[in-house]
């Protein structure tokens, strides 16, 4: 694997508009073909519009379990975002490479790409399975459809890398996070008549005080996962917006709300906390006007990941690193959906970082991409040849995910 190998597929990759709200078949397409032209078969999983895909593909022995690479290809918008450089063609600055999507994470696509030719080559004991999915940005959302594609499949993978941008430190765990939107609808008037109607913006309020003590709670008594530079749950009101002038009582007031969570706390018994509140509030709002009422609307959940950090594949990755060193990343990924789905073990590892991630100019660097590539080359050797076939044999290689 060259490094201009892995530069020139960035630049392909980035020239594809993926930002989530757009259809990723042409890139999908792209990688369709450069896999088929090493000889390498893959399968599309698509969504219900038929208009986003995910792909799956197998190199080496497909009789058995391997290691899956996986990487999200939507990126976020550019949209109010003040570049300096186009965001979708790859601008090559000394060490920095920027465009939309470099370091989160069409970088380690592009890796992950620029492998394949050296794991056909390789003579793999185990298989590496390659996924790419899409809509991870918006929640999550694309790789479920993959993952129940897998869930019935003869053989699925035994451990999953999901590249992510961590500048290629190993993370064994995140939280999980439930986002929903509180809808309250109360009764409108005059506001010189004020208690004839029902103030939404008030038991908003409310609610969104529930919030904060909650939040308080969890930061004084916990439960604590101390992997976490802040080792509680937290909770948030993230937006509210509600009235229409000052003299009239609010009819309507939003609110939208974010738990995350750490692995000992359950978001949906803190939902449930808080419905339970609103349900409350909406028996005296309607003591007013029947009308009135507290709305949910849930707008995306992932589950959090929680890897041990002596597991063995811990210690597989951590030997095949330059920095040996163990992380607990602040952002969400697919990785809480493999482990829980499929009970496949689960580590996030990727080139780039995610303080550039999402940002206009966003870019990865040369170093982080050659370590990336170094990596996968470390990786393809410890699955192949002799030594990987006696280490599978004695059971020290992998361990086939529970069916």
């Amino acid at each position: 694997m060259s490094q201009d190998s892995v530069v020139d597929l960035l630049a392909e990759l980035v020239a594809f508009d993926t930002t989530s709200h757009r259809s990723n078949l042409a890139l999908i397409a792209f990688i369709e073909d450069y896999l088929a032209r090493h000889g390498v078969a893959s399968r599309r999983v698509l969504d219900d519009s038929g208009e986003k895909a995910n792909l799956y593909a197998t190199i080496g022995p497909a009789d058995r379990a391997g290691v899956m690479l996986s990487g999200h290809t939507d990126t976020v918008p550019v949209t109010g975002q003040a570049w300096s450089v186009d965001p979708f063609r790859l601008t090559a600055e000394g060490e920095r490479l920027y465009g939309r999507g470099t370091a989160d994470m069409k970088g380690f696509l592009a890796a992950m790409l620029a492998a394949v030719p050296a794991l056909v080559e390789a003579d793999l004991v185990v298989p590496v399975h390659l996924a790419f999915s899409h809509d991870e940005e918006v929640g999550c959302l694309g790789v479920r459809t993959l993952l129940a594609d897998l869930a019935h499949q003869p053989v699925r993978p035994a451990a999953c890398l999901v590249g992510e941008p961590t500048s290629m430190r190993l993370a064994t765990a995140h939280k999980g996070k439930l986002a929903f939107r509180l809808h309250v609808r109360g009764k409108a008037c005059h506001s010189g008549m004020a208690p004839e109607g029902v103030n939404a913006i008030h038991v908003a309020a409310r609610l969104a005080t529930w919030v904060e003590e909650t939040a308080a709670a969890k930061a004084m008594r916990g439960p604590f996962d101390e992997r976490f530079a802040i080792p509680h749950t937290t909770l948030q009101v993230g937006t509210i917006q509600g009235g229409a002038a000052l003299n009239i009582v609010p009819q309507d007031c939003r609110l939208d709300i974010e738990i995350r969570n750490v692995a000992q706390d359950d978001p949906e018994a803190l939902l449930g906390e808080l419905m339970a509140v609103a349900a409350s509030l909406e028996a005296e709002m309607r003591e007013t006007h029947p009308e009135a009422g507290i709305r949910l609307e849930r707008l995306s959940d992932y589950p959090g990941l929680s890897m041990a950090d002596d597991h063995a594949l811990v210690d597989f990755i951590l030997a095949l690193l330059d920095e040996r060193t163990l992380e607990r990343i602040g952002y969400g990924t697919e990785g809480g959906l493999f482990q829980r789905e499929l009970g496949i073990p689960t580590l996030v590892c990727g080139p780039g970082s995610m303080a550039q991630g999402h940002q206009p100019d966003e870019f990865v660097t040369r170093e982080q991409l050659a370590r990336c590539e170094a990596f996968l080359a470390r990786l393809t050797g410890a699955l192949s040849g002799p030594e990987a076939r006696r280490r599978l044999a004695e059971g020290e290689l992998l361990a086939a995910a529970p069916a």
